[in-house]
């Protein structure tokens, strides 16, 4: 068994290599997967060690070689929460929404079943529908109340539904706790702007370096989230779903 899991993992370890030559730099999601290394020398012969491996290929986006990977890693290891979430998170990301959300479900009831949550949320808002997105991210922070990453998305999803004011508290809590986080910060200036509060958007995004475009980007999602503009209704006032945006901060 050691043996197989020492080829697998020696495989996922060449591929972050080649990926790590290759990957552009950028703003965004981009900046906080291009400092992921892959170490020199580490020790590849135990399972923890290549769901890590796996997990770094999926920081570098490489979701499409990820799931080979799970695949191998549960035929030699069976089915854990853990692969379960790798697998919903790389489906979810090559848009295979439906089967994606269906591993987020078998996630209900084990120790990850936050992440389940916030994957649910994810991919309601992709489809445009942030009432609902709200419901499963409010879910995810009740299970894992400090996580900035699911306080920024569920900010977002607020805004994304209207609901600008109740934005505020998730919003300033994920910025507390992690203020370096360029989702974090995005989604903050986003705030800032939706509020009315200008001047603090704008020293805010020049504290963080923001470059031009992603500021012509948090321009224009601003449009998207004024407040009492987001939820629109059908005659029957049954909400629609909402147009959903390519904000790099909401997923």
């Amino acid at each position: 068994m050691k043996a197989r899991i020492f080829s697998l993992a020696t495989s996922v370890a060449s591929t972050l290599v080649l990926a790590a030559c290759t990957a552009p730099s950028g703003y965004g999601l981009a900046s906080d997967r291009a400092s992921a290394a892959v170490p020199e020398e580490v020790p590849i012969n135990t399972k923890s060690t290549y769901v890590n491996l796996i997990q770094q290929m999926q920081q570098k986006g490489l979701w499409f070689a990820s799931l080979a990977h799970i695949d191998a890693f549960e035929q030699q290891s069976g089915v854990s929460p853990e692969t379960l979430l790798m697998r919903g998170d790389a489906l979810r990301q090559i848009g295979q929404h439906d089967e994606s959300a269906a591993v987020y479900r078998k996630l209900m009831g084990t120790p990850v079943e936050a992440a389940g949550y916030r994957g649910l949320g994810l991919i309601a808002g992709a489809r445009g529908d942030f009432l609902q997105s709200t419901q499963m991210l409010e879910q995810a922070q009740r299970r894992n109340p400090t996580d900035a990453i699911v306080l920024s998305d569920l900010a977002y999803a607020y805004m994304r539904a209207g609901r600008v004011a109740q934005a505020r508290v998730p919003v300033m809590q994920a910025s507390q706790l992690q203020p370096g986080l360029a989702k974090v910060q995005g989604n903050l200036a986003l705030f800032l702007l939706v509020d009315g509060q200008r001047s603090q958007a704008e020293a805010m995004m020049d504290g963080a370096k923001m470059p031009a475009s992603l500021r012509e980007a948090i321009e224009r999602e601003a449009q998207l989230v004024q407040p009492g503009h987001a939820v629109v209704a059908d005659s029957a006032g049954v909400p629609l779903r909402l147009k959903a945006s390519q904000w790099p901060f909401s997923n």
